[in-house]
Formats: structure tokens, C-alpha cells, sequence
């Protein structure tokens, strides 16, 4: 369904998230395979700002919309 690429960077998603944004190197080598340094940054600026959300929706209690 979804090509390596896109693969690579749920993969860092995952490690990202639960952590205070610790990535194995391995996982951060399998995304600069392909994606170039100015995508890293967007993409990981992506997945911390979901994260931020998160985490301000969770303290504040504020519940999920449907």
C-alpha cells in the first residue's frame, strides 16, 4: 500500500512518539535513505507538533472529537 519511503518515516513516527524523541539509528538510517535533511525536518516537525497536541488535549482533558 505504501512505498518504503513513506514506510521508513512511519517507522520513525513510531520511535518518536512514545519517547522524548529517541530514534534507533537504524531507523533514522533507514529514513535518510529516502528522504532528504530538509524532509527530515519537516517530517519530524510534523510528528512533534501532533505530539504536542496530544499531550495538551490529555492534560487539559480535553476529549477527542469525532
Amino acid at each position: 500500500m505504501f512505498d518504503e519511503a513513506w514506510r521508513s518515516a512511519f517507522r520513525y513516527a513510531d520511535a518518536m512518539t512514545p519517547t522524548p524523541g529517541q530514534v534507533p539509528p537504524q531507523t533514522y538510517a533507514a529514513l535518510e535513505q529516502h528522504w532528504t535533511p530538509t524532509q527530515i525536518v519537516e517530517i519530524t516537525s510534523v510528528i512533534a507538533l501532533f505530539s504536542f497536541f496530544n499531550r495538551f488535549a490529555n492534560a487539559l482533558e480535553i476529549p477527542p472529537t469525532k
